[in-house]
């Protein structure tokens, strides 16, 4: 695991606690998607569900359209149909609100690179249904930034309670004990969550 090829664990590594996490685990590397409104959909379909429920209805969602969802076609499909997936009402409305989005107000990958970490999410959470964690998830898992950290994730707070010793009884000084923590794992935050989220062997259905 050079830290030559992998710059990020050097720099993680400072943090003697992460040092002993990472030194058991194998490196990680971040991915670029294509179809960002496919995988914000994804993001919303699994909120509150399992892994494997949340696996069940995208496989679903996806035969729907035979491997090819377009914006276009999502919004075309009925509330009946989508419904008939395993989908809330809630989440139905919430996925067509991605898709028009995608359509009216763009998602390819030339307008969002020219938006910074903070820019993305405001651009992303005007969407109803899609929440900054879910925005965060999008960062992570399709557009590949580096920097990203999920405060209210409930993975990542369960990993930091434990190798950090932390206090979650008092929701609010866990979450400012976690930013203060991560604050120096910068600019490889997103790097520092997937180490966490193997640890407790529960990453998002996003990645």
């Amino acid at each position: 695991m050079p830290s030559s090829t992998f710059p990020y664990i050097a720099h993680l590594s400072k943090d003697k606690k992460l040092a002993k996490l990472l030194a058991r685990q194998e490196s990680v590397k971040l991915i670029r998607r294509t179809q960002i409104y496919l995988h914000l959909c994804g993001s919303i379909m699994s909120q509150q569900l399992s892994t494997r429920v949340a696996a069940v209805i995208q496989k679903r969602f996806i035969k729907l359209y035979s491997g090819k969802p377009t914006p276009q076609k999502i919004l075309d499909t009925s509330y009946e149909m989508l419904r008939g997936i395993g989908l809330s009402g809630a989440k139905v409305s919430y996925i067509q609100n991605v898709a028009r989005f995608a359509l009216e107000e763009g998602m390819d990958h030339k307008l969002l690179s020219k938006m910074d970490n903070d820019e993305l999410i405001e651009h992303f959470t005007q969407i109803k249904g899609a929440g900054r964690w879910t925005a965060e998830m999008l960062l992570m898992f399709s557009l590949g930034r580096e920097d990203v950290f999920a405060v209210d994730d409930l993975g990542i707070q369960k990993a930091m309670v434990r190798i950090y010793k932390l206090d979650k009884a008092n929701r609010k000084k866990l979450r400012e004990d976690m930013l203060r923590i991560s604050a120096k794992w910068a600019p490889y935050r997103t790097f520092a969550c997937l180490h966490l989220w193997r640890f407790k062997d529960n990453t998002p259905l996003s990645a």
